[in-house]
């Protein structure tokens, strides 16, 4: 994985476990052979630290990564994150944990965002073992993660996000589609149909005309929980994706986020985007549509590999008028 290596400071490898450790700003990075150790400032002049399942910590980085730190938080868990502040990146440890938060135990930097990519890539990078993928279900990808430093995977996690320049199956989509790269179709996924529509256009008209089968083209991705653009309308974003297991990150939505559940079911956990504390769990089987709120964050169980197509607004200045009051955090009120 490529990274700016004059903005990434790092330490020796361990000679027991042969991990590199990092260090950006006040924070600090390691692991072993199971857990990542973040540590970071609080008063008094001593530090906290926090332990997080390599695997999982793994899964949430990549998604931060190839995101771009995404729409809003990112929370790996209920204590570390990122907040994009498009331009520059928010790292909180315990910010918007509400008992780490009230004792003191919390802590916040801001980082250009070329300097907190170059340091999550090359964590990643060190930290991902040959023959373990981040961006895959548990039952597709090793347990090659645990365990003393292995080789990498940088394949894996250097994978180019598939997202089109035209709806897929137009000329110039995207040199990335699923059915033009030899995608196989996902395990899961095999009683899904692979024909594509019949177009009939008017006279006049062939060319302007365009339909395509999209269960065809999810039921070849090769990734889980990560959102797919195959179609942009000025600000709107589809972005339809596979799900399978558990969400890896907690995301604090900065706008409303609609979703269309198209096959099996997910359940979400809803908490208040501040403090964590629970406040709905939803259910959606194939069919639902919710809207999540501009003011908490989700996470998301999928029993079985689903498609859930998500509708992205990326108007630029949606988080400050919601965080101003301008628009309120739901989309209707009943």
């Amino acid at each position: 994985m490529s990274t700016t290596l004059d903005l990434v400071s790092s330490r020796a490898a361990d000679d027991v476990s042969g991990y590199r450790s990092f260090d950006l700003g006040a924070f600090t990075f390691g692991r072993d052979d199971y857990f990542a150790h973040i540590t970071w400032p609080v008063t008094g002049g001593k530090r906290h630290s926090h332990t997080v399942a390599i695997d999982y910590f793994l899964r949430a980085l990549m998604r931060d990564v190839a995101w771009g730190f995404f729409y809003g938080w990112v929370n790996f868990d209920h204590v570390f994150g990122t907040r994009n502040l498009y331009g520059s990146v928010e790292m909180y440890a315990g910010r918007y944990n509400e008992a780490l938060h009230e004792n003191g135990l919390s802590y916040v930097e801001t980082f250009e965002t070329p300097r907190i990519l170059a340091t999550f890539k090359a964590i990643l990078a060190d930290w991902t073992n040959a023959g373990f993928d981040p961006f895959a279900a548990p039952m597709e990808t090793s347990t090659s993660v645990f365990g003393p430093k292995n080789g990498d995977n940088l394949e894996a996690i250097d994978r180019n996000r598939i997202a089109t320049r035209r709806m897929p199956g137009l000329p110039g989509d995207s040199p990335l589609r699923n059915d033009e790269t030899g995608y196989a179709i996902n395990r899961a996924f095999h009683d899904v149909p692979q024909d594509e529509p019949e177009i009939e256009a008017e006279p006049g008209f062939e060319g302007e005309l365009h339909a395509f089968n999209l269960f065809k083209y999810l039921s070849r991705s090769d990734v889980t929980w990560n959102p797919s653009v195959t179609g942009v309308c000025k600000a709107s974003l589809a972005c339809p994706t596979t799900e399978e297991f558990i969400l890896p990150i907690i995301h604090g939505n900065d706008r409303v986020e609609w979703f269309i559940q198209l096959s099996d079911h997910i359940v979400w956990d809803v908490q208040d985007k501040e403090t964590g504390k629970p406040r709905a769990r939803v259910t959606m089987r194939a069919g639902d549509v919710a809207a999540m709120p501009a003011d908490i964050r989700h996470q998301g169980y999928s029993p079985k590999r689903s498609m859930l197509y998500v509708w992205e607004n990326a108007t630029p200045n949606l988080p400050q008028l919601y965080e101003t009051g301008r628009l309120k955090p739901y989309p209707i009120e009943f």
